[in-house]
């Protein structure tokens, strides 16, 4: 895509017809060369998000009820996909929800509760930016709930999905993957992009310094939680374009809807999608050959 992007600009038309432009707004050819890349990337998507439309009218005519789990490391590109996923989608019928910290009454319940009175209704989407799976990773790295919680929820939750599925809910869980050095240049540029820098927590600001910690916690989250009835799907998302692209992929083929598009590529780059069960295998690899993980 970018060698299509440099096409445009070294074509025999480039000097004259964007020269007055790019110097009018101070633009280097390598950044214009970015926006068209990023233009042909967003035009890329455009055929899966038509078919998105096309299984959310199916859903709704079919009154099935589906929610999306995304969960990962910050800085993973969660946040993106969801807006790639939701971009053209009809609203009266998808909800995003993002929890914030419980309230004290929600720490007296069940600790499921707050989440299942988020479910959707038949028809209906329902993606978690974020979900119950906070207190496999996040709540335990950070000391936000106590061992037992911790050992509750991993006995649980296997149980709590299966009925769920049981009960004719689909569930799609994607974990996205980021190498450490990305999510380092992710951090770097909140910091200074004020466009972004809402995204930066005091809790991403521990997010490198606890890597390891939070690889440990994927580990046993993945070993734990990965079954036959809710299989975690792994997006690797060092290159957020392909996970975008990708994961929209995996969502259109957990779901047999009508009016597909028959002339679209379904099948997942294996090199950006892992099973859940290939990811286990590959980090117990990692953790014999160098007595560590290193993911």
């Amino acid at each position: 895509m970018e060698q299509a992007a440099a096409g445009i600009l070294s074509g025999p038309e480039s000097g004259r017809v964007f020269e007055p432009l790019l110097k009018a707004n101070g633009l280097s050819d390598k950044k214009v060369e970015k926006i068209i890349t990023r233009y042909l990337q967003e035009e890329e998507l455009k055929p899966y998000q038509a078919d998105l439309i096309r299984l959310q009218q199916h859903l709704e005519k079919s009154g099935q009820r589906m929610i999306i789990l995304f969960e990962g490391r910050d800085a993973a590109a969660k946040g993106g996909t969801i807006r790639r996923v939701t971009r053209y989608m009809n609203e009266k019928h998808y909800r995003v929800i993002a929890l914030g910290k419980p309230t004290e009454e929600q720490r007296s319940q069940w600790f499921f509760q707050r989440y299942v009175s988020q479910f959707p209704r038949g028809g209906e989407v329902v993606l978690f930016d974020r979900s119950w799976y906070n207190r496999a990773m996040v709540e335990p790295v950070f000391g936000f709930c106590s061992e037992q919680e911790y050992k509750d929820f991993m006995k649980g939750v296997v149980g709590f999905e299966k009925d769920l599925v049981r009960q004719g809910t689909i569930l799609v869980k994607l974990y996205f993957s980021v190498s450490k050095e990305a999510q380092n240049s992710r951090f770097e540029r909140r910091k200074t992009d004020p466009l972004r820098q809402w995204k930066l927590s005091e809790v991403d600001l521990q997010a490198q310094g606890r890597w390891d910690d939070f690889t440990m916690m994927k580990y046993e989250m993945l070993r734990c939680t990965h079954t036959a009835a809710a299989p975690w799907t792994v997006i690797r998302s060092t290159d957020k374009h392909l996970a975008r692209l990708n994961a929209i992929k995996v969502i259109l083929n957990s779901v047999d809807y009508e009016g597909y598009n028959p002339d679209l590529d379904f099948i997942a780059d294996d090199r950006v999608v892992i099973s859940g069960a290939r990811e286990i295998e590959l980090m117990d690899r990692q953790r014999l050959k160098r007595g560590k993980f290193i993911s």
